[in-house]
């Protein structure tokens, strides 16, 4: 492995960066002084909002970890598209009695700020979410000791990802929770996502980065297999959403195990591109008419979403999860680290064991 991956954690165990309120400092220090590595999520603050969760986690751990930001997205929305879907979701603002956002609410998050306040103080990992940052830029972030992560989602994505001069690239597969990162959101693609074990092979063949791999990993022996594969580390969101630091409703945690939830489905109802959440009443009733209009549909629908958790209403709700989402365990973030490095330990000794004769036939 690179020092952009061995010099920062030692268990090779990422927390996800999951936006919305989920990756608070708490968790992140959780992680990290367990061995992993804690992330930050940057995408719907302010650069101020940001900078404090920085501060707030300095004051939990003295351990490496990541923020995450999210890339200004070209305007590509069909205006008019939008204006169906509003009218379309007028009844749900009815009923939760609000009032739908304005889906002219800015489309940069804010971006330029919080790289000016990542640069002038440091961390030690930046990762970038729906496409690839610019060199300048990421040149900028090793002048100040910053490594530079990307995601991608195929092939030709992971090659742009090592053009850009990034340390590592976040190969994330289809299984994953909340939004895909794709660094182009093109509707005729929708349903084509490449599966994780397939698209690390193809990553580990198209670039000579380290590779983090993300998409419906939950247990030790699942960090095992995609180490196996080629990948250095194993990127984990679903897995730390339902510990007791992780900042998600209560609602959202225990939906994760709730027979009432069998599946996931990657939908645009709530914020416009590809995103893998639980399926209910929302996702079901609006998923096949919302547009490819991101972030002009999350503004629209983050009224709605405020409302349905101030009511409790879980059928109204972002439920993002990925496919593992049934194997959540309910443990102190830290205790989940220790329990996934053991059962990955494990895992080594009985293929250690395999490939020796021991169990082999």
């Amino acid at each position: 492995m690179s020092s952009a991956l061995t010099d920062l954690f030692p268990y090779p165990i990422v927390q996800a960066p999951m936006a919305g309120g989920v990756s608070v400092p708490s968790l992140a220090a959780a992680v990290c002084e367990a061995g992993g590595l804690g992330f930050l999520a940057a995408g719907y603050k302010t650069a101020d909002g940001m900078y404090q969760e920085i501060k707030q986690l300095r004051s939990l751990t003295a351990r490496p970890f990541g923020v995450n930001l999210f890339l200004p997205q070209p305007e590509t929305a069909d205006r008019a598209a939008v204006d169906v879907y509003a009218h379309q979701l007028a009844g749900e603002a009815a009923w939760y009695e609000t009032e739908l956002g304005d889906p002219d609410s800015g489309r940069d998050d804010g971006y330029e700020a919080k790289l000016a306040v990542l640069l002038d103080n440091p961390v030690p990992v930046v990762s970038f979410h729906f496409g690839v940052p610019a060199r300048e830029v990421v040149d900028a972030l090793h002048r100040v000791g910053t490594f530079a992560w990307v995601t991608a989602t195929t092939a030709d994505e992971a090659r742009a990802v090592q053009d850009c001069g990034a340390d590592a690239v976040i190969a994330q597969g289809v299984e994953a929770g909340g939004h895909q990162g794709t660094h182009r959101d093109l509707p005729e693609t929708d349903g084509s996502g490449i599966g994780l074990l397939a698209l690390l092979a193809q990553v580990r063949e198209a670039v000579s980065l380290p590779v983090v791999a993300a998409g419906g990993l939950m247990r030790g022996g699942q960090i095992a297999a995609v180490l196996a594969a080629g990948a250095s580390a194993a990127q984990m969101g679903t897995a730390f959403l339902a510990t007791a630091e992780s900042g998600a409703p209560d609602l959202h945690k225990r939906a994760l195990t709730n027979p009432l939830f069998a599946r996931t489905e990657l939908t645009r109802a709530f914020t416009g591109r590809p995103a893998r959440g639980l399926v209910n009443r929302f996702l079901r009733e609006h998923g096949r008419y919302a547009p490819a209009a991101y972030p002009e549909v999350s503004h629209l629908t983050a009224p709605l979403r405020k409302a349905a958790a101030t009511a409790g209403d879980v059928q109204g709700l972002a439920l993002w999860a990925g496919q593992g989402h049934r194997l959540a365990r309910e443990l102190p973030a830290g205790h989940l680290v220790e329990v996934l490095a053991a059962e990955l330990a494990a895992a080594g000794t009985a293929l250690s064991a395999y490939t020796s004769g021991g169990t082999g036939r």
